[in-house]
């Protein structure tokens, strides 16, 4: 099964909106073992879309169109499909009830344009799924008359732009119909590993005879993802006959991944480093401050989108003046506010000043300009951990975003690496 999906648009030419379902499309078709052989995008301009879609099917059996569905003058996926399929557009009265009701249980009423949304191409079938006012489509192409078109050689998906919308509809009813097409009753499941502090390049080389290993024997594969603040990606992909099969074979290749990479690997899947920092706090019965300078708070702000991070944080003072650094921090008033120092005595006063058991403390040079001789990228990160505070220099060849935030993760991670040799209680 060969598949195909064209994003619809003029915005996403113009660089105003980045597509993220066509990424997350391909994602799951792969995890699904279906094929896809490209990714398209094309403005709301009737010529242009019939040549993608036609190209698209000639290449593939199937295509998978998002965007276009909504009630303004430029939404004409609808009318581009049912001219593709050759057929007219019929308004379905089952379809205008289900908007009426989403704008009745918003308190208000429908706009006549939105009826434009209840138009079906005759032959094809609304998608079951409907969250929003948008009906996706199941169109067949190329069903020979009287037959079913569930049985059709070639199929158009039309789902909503909106990405929940679409979510929903990918998995309800657009997966498990390509997998019937397909005949594909295998099952493929897989699992991230994140991890933090080693190149791709240097942990491909880690992990290169295990990796020449699965090509040997099969059963599971392994991709990187780098990943930025969120850490470096290791995705393992297993195909059985079964779910459990294919957990038993992600389990274990885990284990044999994390017994090369060790401590680098952070957490699974959805885990976050912020969110294995606060589990192993509360695990230990330990509170946590920070202190912050070229951070802004961003430190406390990834903590506080974790839910619950109220069992263990406590809070944060932004230090970014040199003079709330001293003031209220306790840096002496001798040394460099970007110093081994300076941010010593940031790690140790916020635990002092907030009651926390435990900080971590960051200050240095953004840029993109130097500050008092010292380059942009220069940075000092310490924790405080029973006391004993830890501190070290790093100096980030980035910009100024990103090295404030490889500066989170990377010290967040270290306090991660001092809470795992701390024992519990």
């Amino acid at each position: 099964m060969r598949c195909e999906i064209v994003a619809v648009g003029t915005e996403l030419l113009l660089g105003q909106i980045v597509d993220t379902n066509s990424s997350w499309i391909g994602e799951q078709l792969a995890l699904a073992g279906i094929d896809c052989l490209r990714h398209t995008a094309v403005g709301d301009n009737r010529d242009r879309m019939l040549d993608a879609f036609r190209g698209a099917l000639e290449r593939s059996d199937a295509l998978i169109v998002t965007g276009g569905l909504g009630p303004t003058q430029d939404d004409i996926t609808r009318s581009v499909i049912a001219e593709l399929m050759g057929a007219e557009l019929v308004r379905d009265e089952s379809l205008v009830a289900r908007i009426e009701a989403v704008f009745g249980g918003r308190g208000r009423s429908m706009p006549a344009n939105n009826l434009l949304q209840a138009d079906v191409p005759v032959g094809a079938r609304p998608i079951e799924q409907m969250p929003g006012t948008a009906p996706g489509l199941v169109c067949p192409i190329g069903a020979e008359p009287g037959v079913d078109g569930d049985d059709s050689p070639k199929v158009v998906y039309a789902v909503p732009g909106v990405p929940w919308e679409m979510r929903q509809m990918v998995e309800g009813t657009i997966l498990p119909d390509l997998k019937r097409r397909a005949g594909i009753s295998s099952v493929i499941r897989s699992r991230t590993l994140r991890t933090w502090g080693h190149s791709e390049s240097g942990l491909a080389e880690d992990l290169a005879d295990e990796i020449d290993r699965l090509d040997r024997e099969g059963g599971v594969t392994i991709a990187f993802l780098a990943s930025g603040m969120e850490g470096l990606k290791v995705r393992l992909t297993a195909k059985a006959a079964t779910a459990e099969a294919a957990e038993a074979l992600l389990a274990d290749e885990e284990a044999r991944v994390r017994a090369i990479a060790g401590e680098i690997v952070f957490g699974v899947d959805d885990q976050t480093m912020e969110s294995v920092v606060l589990d192993l706090l509360v695990e230990r019965g330990l509170t946590l401050a920070t202190a912050e300078s070229l951070t802004g708070g961003m430190i406390g702000t990834r903590l506080t989108e974790v839910p619950g991070a109220s069992r263990a944080f406590v809070g944060s003072v932004v230090a970014y003046d040199g003079a709330v650094k001293r003031d209220l921090l306790g840096v002496p008033a001798d040394v460099h506010v970007v110093s081994e120092e300076a941010v010593s005595a940031m790690a140790a006063g916020v635990c002092a000043h907030l009651g926390a058991d435990v900080s971590v403390a960051v200050t240095g040079v953004a840029g993109p300009d130097p500050q008092d001789g010292i380059e942009p990228g220069t940075v000092w990160m310490a924790t405080c951990v029973d006391g004993a505070v830890e501190a070290w220099r790093t100096r980030w060849p980035f910009d100024r975003t990103r090295i404030r935030q490889f500066t989170v993760i990377t010290v967040l991670d270290a306090l991660r690496r001092r809470l795992l040799a701390r024992p519990v209680g």
